[in-house]
């Protein structure tokens, strides 16, 4: 009998306290997306950095759409989503980390950042405004342009993480 009380009296404390609040469906994924919401958008990048990189704003956009479309099942939209991601590239540049001993740069960093807009329209308090910046440093022996490629894919990835997770995985 002391059993089934320990199992019963928990279970029907979550079932009350289920129903309390906002509610919210769960992916497996683990992103929390409101319960209303059945579409998302994501417009197009602009990008407003000091060096315009062609084709850096479709690969940022259609990073975002393709994370939004394997992450939770909600149907694109071109504008007025439920859910909205709006945004810009701010800043792309490269710059010295460290200094040898000859006073050349040993290290370099490589650098993206985008400004996002999330608007939530069933939940403000999830909204945003934010700028991500996301790195990548390589030895001053490379030259750019022979790394520039991948270091942008991996810098994508990252910074399409962080814009997802603080959409929906609330970090």
């Amino acid at each position: 009998m002391h059993k089934i009380v320990k199992i019963v009296v928990p279970l029907v404390l979550l079932a009350l306290t289920a129903g309390c609040g906002v509610k919210i469906k769960y992916s497996f994924t683990g992103a929390s997306i409101p319960v209303e919401a059945k579409t998302i958008s994501v417009a197009t990048f602009q990008n407003r950095a000091s060096l315009v990189v062609p084709g850096l704003t479709q690969t940022l956009t259609d990073a975002l759409i393709d994370m939004c479309r394997a992450q939770t099942n909600l149907d694109m939209v071109s504008s007025g989503g439920d859910l909205s991601f709006e945004g810009e590239i701010t800043d792309y540049k490269t710059q010295p980390l460290t200094v040898s001993g000859n006073e050349q740069a040993a290290m370099n960093r490589f650098s993206i950042s985008v400004r996002i807009r999330y608007v939530n329209s069933f939940n403000d308090e999830n909204s945003y405004d934010q700028t991500f910046t996301r790195y990548q440093d390589y030895s001053s022996s490379l030259d750019l342009s022979a790394v520039e490629a991948g270091l942008t894919e991996e810098i994508v990835k990252m910074l399409i993480e962080d814009i997802f997770n603080k959409a929906f995985v609330n970090w």
